[in-house]
C-alpha cells in the first residue's frame, strides 16, 4: 500500500473541485468527541484554537487524531508562527496550521518553512507519522504525501497587510487567506461595524488576489452575520469559518432555557 493511498485531504479535494467548505472553531471541547460532532452536523474541517483557549498540545493531538479517522481535517491555530508550535501540532495529527496575524510575505514563507518537509521547507521528518497510521515509507514518500495533504492557512487581520496581500497570496505553500474580520475591524477603529463599506473592499481584495494566484479566500468573524457570509462566498469565498463550539452550545441552551420560561401556565 502506497502511503498516497493511506493519507487523503477531502477538505483539500473539495476546495480543488470548487465547493464550499466550512468549519466548527474548538476554544471548550477537551476530549475526541467533538470531532464525532463536527462529522455528525456536516464540517469539513475543526478549527482547534490554540490562540484564544487553554487547551493543552496533548488534548490538541487526541481530537486531530479522531479527525483522521472520520474524514475531517484537523487544523490548528498556533498561538504564535514559530516552528516549535508549529511542527508540533503537525506531528500530533493536525492536517493545516492556521498562521495568524500574516503581515508579510516573508513572514507567510516562514510558516511554510516550518510545515513543510524538505525540499519544500524544514520541518524535521520524524519517520512515523499518525497520518500514516505510523507507517514507514521511503523518506520522498513520505515527504511528497505529507507536503500534499498539508495545508497552510494565513490569517489577515490588520490593515497593514491588505496593501501586501498579492504578494503574500503568491508565496508557494500559501492554500488559504482567513480573513480575521473582527481583528481587522479593530485595526481600523470599525469594530463591530459589519455593513461598513470597508468589509465589502477587504473581501474584494482579498477574493481577487487570490484568483490570480490559485489560492482561496476563507471567511471569518461573521458568525452573526449569516447574509454576509453568503455574499462574500457569492463574490468568490470558498472557506467559512462558522464559529465556536462554545457559541454553539451557549445559543442552544440559551434558546431551550427561554422556550420553558415563555411556557404560559
Amino acid at each position: 500500500m502506497a502511503a498516497s493511498e493511506i493519507l487523503r485531504n477531502p477538505f483539500k479535494d473539495k476546495l480543488a473541485r470548487g465547493e464550499v467548505v466550512s468549519s466548527m472553531t474548538v476554544r471548550l471541547s477537551r476530549s475526541s468527541e467533538i470531532a464525532r460532532i463536527a462529522k455528525t452536523a456536516g464540517f469539513d474541517m475543526l478549527y482547534i484554537d490554540l490562540e484564544h483557549s487553554p487547551l493543552t498540545l496533548d488534548a490538541t493531538g487526541q481530537i486531530c487524531m479522531s479527525c483522521l479517522d472520520l474524514g475531517v481535517m484537523p487544523a490548528v491555530r498556533v498561538p504564535a508562527n514559530t516552528p516549535d508550535y508549529i511542527s508540533r501540532i503537525l506531528d500530533a495529527g493536525a492536517l493545516g496550521v492556521i498562521a495568524p496575524h500574516v503581515r508579510s510575505a516573508a513572514e507567510a514563507r516562514e510558516v511554510v518553512k516550518a510545515a513543510k518537509l524538505p525540499p519544500q521547507g524544514e520541518r524535521s521528518n520524524t519517520g512515523a507519522f499518525p497520518h500514516l497510521h505510523y507507517r514507514s515509507f521511503p523518506a520522498p514518500e513520505t515527504a511528497k504525501t505529507i507536503n500534499d495533504a498539508t495545508m497552510v492557512i494565513v490569517q489577515f487581520e490588520s490593515a497593514d497587510c491588505l496593501p501586501k496581500a498579492d504578494e503574500i497570496v503568491a508565496v508557494e505553500g500559501v492554500d488559504i487567506v482567513l480573513v480575521g474580520l473582527n481583528d481587522m475591524l479593530g485595526d481600523l477603529g470599525l469594530a463591530g461595524q459589519y455593513d461598513h463599506p470597508k468589509v465589502r473592499e477587504i473581501y474584494e481584495t482579498v477574493i481577487a488576489a487570490c484568483r490570480r494566484h490559485g489560492k482561496h479566500c476563507g471567511v471569518g468573524g461573521l458568525a452573526s452575520r449569516p447574509d454576509l457570509m453568503a455574499e462574500y462566498v457569492r463574490m468568490g469565498a470558498r472557506y467559512v469559518s462558522t464559529g465556536t463550539d462554545l457559541a454553539f452550545l451557549l445559543g442552544a441552551a440559551t434558546a431551550r432555557a427561554k422556550q420553558i420560561k415563555d411556557i404560559k401556565v
